[in-house]
């Protein structure tokens, strides 16, 4: 995580100077730098045991079923400053579709 987070720093340091503009880095609250770092780690060692007992392909379906639900919940309540979005019937629809391709991976 170390590595990553160096990189990472690096990255933005470099987008930021392109843009000619400054990284305020204390604009963030410091609880999202640990929840952050945190919701990484538990991430990584979710897929970690779970690769092997479900199988790599049910994992991601599952993974990205998971940040489109989640997604939609922070389009709906506009957190961290996301414009409010509805969640309309096709996003539902589209929301099932994805989490029934999912289980049909992980159980045929």
């Amino acid at each position: 995580f170390l590595s990553g987070a160096i990189v990472l720093g690096i990255i933005a340091f470099a987008v930021v100077r392109m843009q000619g503009i400054s990284l305020d880095w204390k604009a963030p609250a410091p609880w999202l730098f640990i929840a952050g770092g945190m919701l990484g780690g538990f991430y990584v060692t979710l897929s970690t045991i779970l690769t092997p007992r479900i199988g790599a392909a049910a994992l991601m379906a599952f993974l990205v079923a998971g940040q489109l639900l989640a997604g939609m919940l922070i389009d709906r309540v506009g957190f961290l400053g996301v414009a409010v979005r509805e969640i309309s019937l096709g996003r539902v629809a589209g929301a099932v579709m994805l989490l029934a391709g999912a289980l049909l991976i992980r159980l045929f």
